[in-house]
């Protein structure tokens, strides 16, 4: 499997600007997704991913975008999608502080 590039928050504004819809799974707290958003963006906190990874089976060969606040928790939901065999998962770089930023 080849690890797939992180992406930046200029490259997703701008796919998103164009009209794109790339599936973009937010795994802050519930709490934290209230407060701000990528709209759009499904809310699956870290730590129930491994319960509720069957609501992402269907895109097991899709790009996946995953996001939190800063990068650190969507890139340990990266490295656990890719283990559960998710081929193209990308890291939003900096998170919803650089989205935001």
């Amino acid at each position: 499997m080849i690890a797939s590039a992180d992406i930046t928050a200029e490259e997703l504004k701008e796919r998103l600007n164009k009209g794109e819809t790339p599936v973009i799974i937010d795994v802050r707290e519930d709490w934290e997704y209230q407060e701000t958003n990528i709209p759009g963006a499904q809310n699956i906190p870290l730590g129930v991913l491994p319960q509720r990874l069957d609501e992402l089976e269907d895109l097991k060969d899709q790009e996946l975008i995953v996001q939190c606040r800063s990068g650190a928790r969507s890139a340990s939901a990266k490295a656990f999608l890719q283990q559960q065999g998710f081929g193209n998962v990308r890291n939003l770089l900096g998170g919803i502080l650089a989205y935001n930023g």
